[in-house]
């Protein structure tokens, strides 16, 4: 009997030793809004949450592989790319999600630099990124220190985040969601723009260092209701609302910025 469950989601992206954030939080956020998580691990860090410490590269030809093998045999309704280290990287993603006649929608976290202050992308990727991932891109997630790398522009508050979608909207992505958790005050702001919409989401900030993971958490969540159909502001509304009961709720582990709950959902639908 063939199961008619969608919500199949490629994450291709790092893994985090330390669980909190990477493949480890994506795995767990796609699982946690139901989706069913599929991987291609494209580096190993040496992490926990101080920092990280040492990158082991998988070769080109393993990431590929996994790629091609889950497409070709399970299938993905939606991909969401994360820390992809390097521009060969970058353009071999590329490649391969151009392949296909209808491409899963595709979810960009541009991760350049670890929670504690590690570059996770060579600069030569980041040209990459531009240039031949986000137009591919059905979302791009980037905070506020990536969407100032990507469009040169500096960010300082929300009419900034807005610029700066629009010049990522300029590159091809069908839409993007700008988070603005970086921004000094007492309330994070998050602007979702495409072609014809702008919206500006909402939420008090958490005085809290169990933050780690944050960005991958949302972007994979995201993506995950997006394979199942959900529409985009439906979908950024309920993966914020989920990160930010995760952050409240943080089970407190690690000395430095510590993992979320990725239980929080399961613990909403309970209470």
């Amino acid at each position: 009997m063939t199961s008619s469950m969608q919500g199949r989601v490629l994450i291709v992206a790092g893994s985090d030793s330390g669980g909190g954030a990477g493949i480890q939080a994506d795995i767990k956020a796609v699982t946690a809004m139901g989706g069913f998580a599929m991987t291609a691990v494209t580096a190993i860090t040496v992490q926990n949450t101080l920092g990280v410490s040492a990158i082991h590269e998988v070769p080109l030809d393993i990431v590929v592989g996994q790629m091609r093998a889950v497409l070709e045999d399970l299938g993905a309704d939606a991909i969401k790319t994360g820390m992809l280290h390097n521009a060969d990287i970058v353009e071999a993603v590329a490649e391969e999600l151009s392949r296909g006649d209808t491409a899963p929608a595709l979810v960009v976290d541009p991760v350049m630099i670890a929670k504690g202050g590690a570059s996770l992308l060579e600069d030569s990727a980041v040209s990459a990124i531009r240039e031949v991932l986000i137009p591919l891109a059905a979302l791009v997630t980037p905070n506020v220190p990536e969407a100032e790398v990507l469009t040169g522009r500096k960010i300082v508050d929300v009419e900034g985040q807005k610029a700066a979608a629009d010049a990522l909207l300029g590159l091809g992505a069908e839409a993007v969601l700008i988070k603005g958790g970086h921004l000094p005050g007492d309330m994070i702001f998050d602007v979702l723009a495409t072609q014809e919409t702008l919206q500006v989401f909402s939420s008090p900030r958490i005085d809290t260092r169990h933050t780690h993971g944050t960005g991958c958490t949302l972007a994979s969540a995201i993506a995950a209701l997006i394979a199942q159909g959900v529409d985009l502001t439906a979908a950024v509304a309920t993966a914020r609302d989920y990160v930010h009961e995760a952050i409240r709720t943080a089970p407190g582990f690690g000395k430095g910025h510590g993992p979320l709950n990725f239980l929080a959902a399961f613990e909403e639908d309970e209470g």
